[in-house]
């Protein structure tokens, strides 16, 4: 399954929306009603699924669901 995917299924789950209505240009806070409490709860989900680990510069980064997906795909080359 592709990230992108991955993530709108994780993003529904956490921020109760549907899948549907989350693009990679959906911004947090503004289009999905996340706080920085979802925030931070997402990033600890991701990085638990990905096996990656964020840096501050790379949450700092992210605004919309493309940013995550951007950060995902170049941590995992």
């Amino acid at each position: 399954m592709p990230v992108f995917e991955e993530l709108q299924q994780m993003i529904a789950e956490k921020l109760s929306v549907e899948p549907g209505d989350i693009k990679l240009e959906s911004h947090f806070i503004d289009d999905l009603g996340a706080d920085s409490l979802d925030l931070a709860d997402l990033v600890m989900v991701i990085e638990d699924k990905y096996e990656v680990d964020f840096s501050n510069e790379d949450t700092d980064e992210f605004q919309t669901v493309g940013d995550v997906v951007k950060v995902i795909d170049k941590l995992k080359q």
